[in-house]
């Protein structure tokens, strides 16, 4: 493949890309402790937002089905909800370790959360009610960190 682009914006690493599922928009979550927004509309990407909230970085965003919603996992412990255009809809809490992982349910009820860091024991997946913001489960039986969260698509 050949490089279409390349978008600068972040003072640190990135670590986690996310397309809308209009294609529209692209999130990326960075060392820095920031979500930024890409508008991928025009002929140019254009940086439309800076998401902050987050003490620590953030190492992993996910788009909900319809793109309403944006969820960003950060090293400080917690899941952050977002609008499309960048207002904070809730916090998150309950790992004591990073969140390394997130993603959003097929329906986009509920969001799952993976956790653990070095020296650290939460290894947890959470489910989380995205409506209430209450901890639905939680996954414990890793012996590690757990890396990556995925729902089946039924």
């Amino acid at each position: 493949g050949k490089e279409v682009c390349s978008l600068r914006g972040h003072s640190g690493s990135v670590f986690s890309v996310a397309f809308s599922p209009d294609g529209k928009t692209l999130a990326s979550g960075s060392s820095d402790k920031t979500v930024k927004l890409w508008d991928l509309s025009g002929g140019t990407p254009v940086e439309k937002g800076t998401l902050k909230g987050h003490s620590e970085a953030v190492s992993s965003v996910a788009w909900n089905h319809d793109g309403s919603l944006l969820a960003s996992g950060s090293r400080d412990g917690t899941v952050r909800l977002w609008t499309p255009d960048g207002q904070e809809k809730g916090t998150l809490r309950g790992h004591s370790a990073a969140v390394n992982s997130v993603a959003f349910s097929p329906d986009s009820k509920y969001v799952a959360s993976g956790s653990g860091a070095f020296g650290r024991s939460d290894n947890s997946v959470r489910i989380w009610e995205v409506a209430t913001g209450k901890e639905v489960c939680s996954l414990r039986g890793h012996s590690g960190s757990v890396f990556s969260v995925a729902f089946s698509p039924d």
